[in-house]
């Protein structure tokens, strides 16, 4: 690897991709974030993530979009070349998600395979597509949810769609371990973002609901997430692979 790793980020504009964005550039990593709106966000994170003396590069991407996938590749090998006069970065955090409730017998299949789409399907086919660029000795990253160990009434798809992201973590584990790469799931509990209306970050009476179920006694920041994403993508966790890290402050024990 280069004196500076690189790290792709979907989702980087806000929430929890931005601080990893922040974290793992104050650790001296430089960063692509991906966006599919707010483009302004995205151009702040570049700033932030510049401002602290690393470079940052941010590029359009619909992860529900997999046809657009070999043209987003050919986007970021481009980009390596012109920034870094690379042909490979070292570190793929698939971030990116959408939330919608789909309570039983009242959720209609736009909305399933929209949740289909976002954290299996384009994790599955963008990771696929982005292997090539990804150095040996890498480490990807795919983001779970509490939610898979805890029931969480009205979110059965999401919380299904993240059980299938952590049995691909371990075969992506098994299956690059060839090359050197590791490969985890982070399991956020609750945590204060935008994230489903932003209720966990602006709603103080279920914030204070959430925090009397965790052992830490709070809800969560997106620093939190962002920090123990930098800790396994350090250079002296390069040997844990094929886990699930549940960072919940100790949601439901």
């Amino acid at each position: 690897m280069s004196e500076h790793s690189i790290a792709l980020i979907t989702g980087g504009n806000r929430g929890l991709g931005r601080a990893t964005a922040r974290k793992l550039a104050e650790a001296g990593t430089d960063v692509i974030v991906t966006y599919r709106s707010h483009k302004d966000e995205a151009a702040a994170v570049v700033d932030a993530v510049t401002a602290l003396g690393r470079k940052a590069v941010a590029l359009e991407l619909d992860t529900a979009a997999s046809d657009t996938f070999p043209g987003f590749a050919a986007t970021v090998r481009d980009a390596l070349s012109v920034t870094w006069e690379r042909d490979t970065f070292d570190f793929l955090v698939n971030n990116a998600g959408v939330a919608a409730v789909t309570p039983v017998g009242a959720t209609t299949a736009e909305t399933f395979d929209l949740l289909v789409n976002v954290h299996f399907k384009g994790v599955f086919f963008l990771t696929q597509e982005l292997l090539p660029l990804l150095a040996d000795g890498g480490r990807i990253i795919n983001l779970s949810t509490g939610l898979t160990r805890f029931v969480g009434e009205g979110w059965s798809v999401y919380a299904s769609v993240k059980t299938a992201i952590e049995t691909y973590t371990t075969y992506l584990a098994k299956e690059l371990g060839g090359r050197g790469i590791s490969v985890n799931a982070v399991a956020p509990g609750p945590i204060g973002t935008d994230f489903g209306g932003g209720a966990m970050r602006d709603d103080e009476q279920f914030r204070a609901q959430l925090a009397g179920q965790t052992a830490l006694g709070r809800v969560g920041d997106p620093e939190d997430i962002g920090g123990v994403i930098a800790a396994l993508l350090a250079p002296g966790t390069g040997w844990i692979t094929a886990q699930r890290i549940e960072a919940s402050g100790g949601t439901l024990l």
